[in-house]
């Protein structure tokens, strides 16, 4: 299980008020922390959407090479290969 983390943000002026605005009886989220775990939550969701789609994207061009430029390697040669760079 994962340790837990404590964070102390200070916001202020116009992001703060955009806090208050999204936080309480008017806002979306009960409290500032349950807000926090949102943002966060969703922007790992959009690193990870960006890591998926930068693989998805060299999958796709790997696959609409032409067949003759494929090459035939052992393992040791792309351990070799992978381990100079």
């Amino acid at each position: 299980m994962s340790k837990s983390m404590t964070l102390n943000v200070r916001v202020g002026g116009a992001l703060g008020e955009f806090v208050a605005a999204n936080v309480g009886d008017d806002g979306a989220y009960e409290n500032v922390s349950e807000y926090v775990r949102d943002l966060i939550r969703r922007d790992k969701e959009r690193a990870e959407a960006e890591g998926f789609a930068r693989l998805k994207a060299e999958l796709a061009a790997a696959f609409a090479a032409p067949e003759f430029s494929y090459a035939a390697m052992d393992a040791d040669t792309i351990i070799n290969r992978n381990a100079r760079r």
